[in-house]
């Protein structure tokens, strides 16, 4: 009996509700049975509880009554070394809340997944909780339904009255040119997350259709398949034209919902093409005697782009990072000589959550090197008094170490999962605008 961990088990999906697991699909093509189906979802409910709690065990045991349990090994995606790097970042900078994701690209696998809180509210893993406000990462839905739909030019330009973060009713529906009248392309007001721009793009040359569609294809409102059970985004695309659209368009709203490990996704979706990949951190699974029963097998969750859209995303995203909101944290890595072949591309978010309460701040992003290696990074922080770092500053430093040592990384020391937390592994240890 051999399992690839990847793919969709439907009866599975409808009693999970808000979860998104990919069950564990047998390689032959004979019918699964009911036995094995057990197993399949028993195997992704342990996976997953203990990523919740932030483990990462070596063996797990299924219980046989009177029977001499079965033990399975399980061999992780995760770097261990960038993963450590993860956990001593947050450790260092100490974040009210943080969360840290990374993927291979191409293939959706695990390469680090950190989550750390100052004083423990939650205990558990934030990078798989969809509580953080999307804020202005969600331009990243708006931006893709204009230039993949409609062959929105990332020059083209968008005419608005009033200021760059904040949005306002009057602003939005006001077709009145004056001498307070800006024109914008739609790469600045993507670069500098400019609201009010986005609020008129929505209004003036989109569908609610057309966000609701690529919503979806992002990861909204659906389940992404995986290996592991992680909450749903959710967003309440308006039926009308309203400001209410404008409001969700731009990720000016508490409404939209997200997880870093969906951040990480939409940016591997641009990375590597226009295609989500399913995100895996098993990489496989072998029995007492040595016999692998599942293995880790790369596949595609949506199709979020075509190929002219993503050249397109890229270049918006791209301005982010040499120009945008995030062009001071990654100033001294465009700089950087070993690294001018190294394309990075991203974008941010800034908003007042809930749950956890604080100011929330993302950076969603990819870096792809001249070996062609694609790397997707989710990082999100929350600030409640004092801001203590820009989670595009973490997500530099894990771009940095990650591609300054490839040969390191690439090879993927350490493999096989022990029973680590951040402390047991050996782990080290204002207010912005609305973006």
């Amino acid at each position: 009996m051999k399992f690839a961990l990847a793919g969709l088990v439907g009866r599975w999906l409808l009693l999970l509700g808000p979860w998104a697991v990919a069950g564990l699909y047998l390689l032959q093509t004979q019918p699964v049975s009911r036995a094995e189906d057990n197993l399949h979802a028993w195997l992704v409910d342990q996976i997953s509880e203990n990523l919740r709690h932030k483990r990462f065990p070596r063996e797990i045991t299924l219980p046989s009554g009177e029977a001499k349990p079965t033990v399975y090994t399980l061999e992780y995606t995760v770097d261990w070394d960038l993963q450590h790097e993860a956990e001593r970042l947050l450790e260092s900078y100490k974040p009210d809340y943080g969360a840290l994701v990374v993927l291979n690209a191409e293939t959706g696998k695990v390469k680090a997944i950190a989550s750390f809180e100052r004083t423990p509210t939650f205990n558990e893993n934030l990078a798989i909780k969809a509580t953080f406000p999307a804020a202005s990462v969600f331009k990243m839905v708006t931006a893709a339904a204009a230039v993949d739909r409609y062959r929105f030019d990332p020059d083209a330009e968008i005419q608005f009255n009033g200021g760059n973060h904040t949005l306002y009713k009057r602003n939005v529906f006001n077709d009145n040119v004056n001498r307070w009248t800006r024109s914008v392309t739609l790469r600045e007001a993507f670069a500098r997350s400019l609201n009010t721009a986005f609020g008129r793009l929505a209004v003036e040359r989109l569908e609610p259709q057309d966000i609701r569609d690529y919503a979806l294809r992002f990861g909204f409102n659906r389940q992404i398949t995986g290996d592991f059970k992680f909450e749903s985004g959710y967003t309440d695309v308006p039926m009308e034209k309203s400001f209410q659209l404008a409001e969700i368009a731009s990720g000016f709203n508490r409404v939209t919902k997200m997880s870093p490990i969906q951040g990480a996704l939409m940016a591997a979706a641009i990375a590597r093409g226009g295609e989500m990949p399913m995100p895996l951190i098993v990489e496989r699974i072998q029995s007492e005697d040595g016999e692998v029963i599942g293995e880790a097998v790369p596949r595609v969750d949506h199709v979020v782009l075509s190929p002219e859209g993503v050249e397109s995303m890229k270049a918006l995203m791209r301005a982010t990072v040499s120009s945008g909101t995030s062009r001071k944290a990654f100033r001294h890595l465009r700089r950087d000589a070993h690294f001018k072949d190294l394309e990075i591309g991203g974008k941010t978010g800034s908003l007042t959550g809930l749950s956890p309460k604080g100011r929330t701040d993302w950076f969603v992003g990819y870096a792809i090197g001249e070996n062609n290696e694609r790397l997707a990074i989710g990082a999100v922080t929350v600030h409640v008094n004092l801001w203590r770092v820009k989670s595009a500053v973490l997500a530099q430093s894990l771009v940095e170490k990650y591609f300054r040592q490839p040969l390191n990384w690439q090879f993927g020391r350490g493999s096989v999962g022990d029973e680590v937390s951040c402390k047991s592994a050996g782990c080290t240890n204002g207010k912005a605008n609305d973006l």
